[in-house]
């Protein structure tokens, strides 16, 4: 009892408030997410549109969440983290409802597309916030605690979001925006804004930043080669909602199965992902992102031999480890190579890497698989998540360099003045001299006492 009890005050204890409060945002927000799990059977058995024009509304999503999150990434830098996370939250949930009452083709089209957009808005502001607020030294466990929280909500909407599209396909929409609205109002009630203006930024490390942001962060090599890392990763993850099902429905097993499948990844991530933290703190993050692409590369290539349900599930468990394993680092890592005053571009950035994934994945997946076969196709994933091992192994000296010199500089240690005992001789002349009368016109000033000179915490 006592060893749980210590392992929650580890794992928990000691986060900020607002960390709290952007938490509970999520998970009710992610409890609310049922949209999206369902709008490609919404849009085919409930409205009657084909495949293909289910296909263009899911894709106008993508394009809209990568405009979302390159304009969410801008604002939250230039207009601030709050405000950003407002506006978008205000206009998903409206959106949510319009895309909910529309009928037409095109007028289901626009609002997937805004809806992308505002969705996805969120997104850069949102990691910048929880980068400004919680302290380097407990980001790791941090970021674990809130893709808990992600997991967790997106696993319970799935089983929720069936139960209500079984009374009314629109109560999904409205209850979607519902939960929207309800993260709006604690961020708007709760937290406030924590954007550190360019300048004060600036002065603090002692040197002023480029002007140009989007050179800033196109010349920074670094961390597109690590955002070119994370894409590849994505292309191989997202096979898990394109070709995973298809592969299953050919070897005769239901769609049902592959939801119960499928929902392994969530259970283990809620089950384990708390403890996950513990198990890689101390090593080396390149050594730990190498090893999650390997571990999900071998989950994913396994499929190539997989035919039955429990084999299925066997590999889906392989890759969620990996899974595991990379998210808190890939989040950590990002935070310190991100400029404090660019935090939400380069936030923006590392977005629309999986917004370009999201859109190719199915693309390029169904592609390999028609020319190539199914096997070519998983046993392709495992070679991609070895050359990523391979790579972050290669990448991670440099990054680490980045990473250290973009540390704030640390506050300088205060002078300690040695008090030294006066001289016998010294000690019996100062007894024999006269004191002044307190008073005196020749006092000049009387020095005040000593201050506490340590500045006071920013907020």
């Amino acid at each position: 009892m006592r060893t749980m009890r210590g392992w929650f005050r580890d794992t928990t204890g000691g986060l900020p408030r607002t960390f709290w409060y952007l938490w509970t945002g999520t998970l009710v927000n992610r409890l609310g997410s049922f949209v999206l799990i369902f709008l490609a059977i919404y849009l085919t058995q409930e409205r009657g549109f084909d495949e293909l024009a289910a296909g263009l509304v899911l894709s106008l999503w993508g394009v809209g969440g990568a405009v979302g999150t390159t304009l969410g990434g801008m604002l939250a830098d230039r207009w601030g983290r709050r405000p950003t996370l407002l506006t978008s939250h205000l206009g998903a949930a409206s959106m949510m409802l319009a895309l909910g009452f529309a009928r037409e083709l095109w007028a289901v089209a626009i609002g997937a597309l805004l809806l992308g957009l505002f969705a996805e808005a969120a997104r850069p502001a949102f990691g910048a916030m929880m980068i400004d607020v919680v302290p380097e030294r407990d980001r790791l466990r941090a970021f674990s605690l809130n893709y808990w929280a992600i997991n967790l909500g997106f696993a319970s909407a799935a089983i929720l979001a069936g139960l209500a599209a079984e009374a009314s396909y629109l109560l999904l929409f409205v209850i979607d925006a519902v939960t929207t609205l309800t993260t709006a109002v604690i961020i708007f009630v709760k937290v406030r804004e924590t954007r550190v203006p360019a300048v004060a930024v600036a002065l603090a490390a002692g040197a002023a930043r480029p002007r140009g942001a989007l050179r800033t962060i196109l010349t920074d090599r670094v961390y597109l080669g690590f955002v070119a890392l994370n894409l590849l990763g994505a292309l191989v993850f997202l096979q898990h909602i394109s070709m995973l099902p298809i592969a299953m429905g050919d070897d005769g097993l239901s769609p049902s199965t592959y939801g119960t499948v499928i929902a392994l990844n969530g259970v283990l991530i809620v089950a384990g992902q708390l403890f996950v933290p513990r198990l890689i703190r101390g090593r080396s993050r390149s050594h730990v992102l190498a090893l999650a692409s390997v571990v999900m590369g071998v989950g994913f290539g396994l499929t190539a031999f997989a035919d039955i349900a429990w084999f299925y599930a066997l590999t889906v468990l392989v890759w969620t480890v990996g899974e595991m394993l990379n998210s808190p680092s890939n989040s950590t890592l990002i935070a310190e190579l991100s400029p404090a005053d660019l935090r939400g571009r380069y936030q923006g950035v590392f977005s629309l890497s999986w917004q370009l994934a999201g859109a190719t994945a199915p693309l390029l997946g169904g592609l390999v698989r028609q020319q190539a076969g199914n096997g070519a196709l998983w046993l392709g994933c495992a070679a991609i998540g070895v050359v990523m091992a391979v790579a972050h192994l290669v990448s991670g000296p440099a990054r680490e360099r980045r990473a250290v010199a973009l540390r704030p500089p640390a506050a300088p240690a205060e002078p300690v003045t040695v008090v030294r005992p006066p001289a016998p001789q010294a000690a019996e002349a100062a007894a024999t001299v006269p004191t002044e009368p307190v008073g005196s016109a020749t006092d000049g000033y009387a020095p005040e006492p000593d201050r506490d000179r340590r500045a006071a915490p920013t907020r």
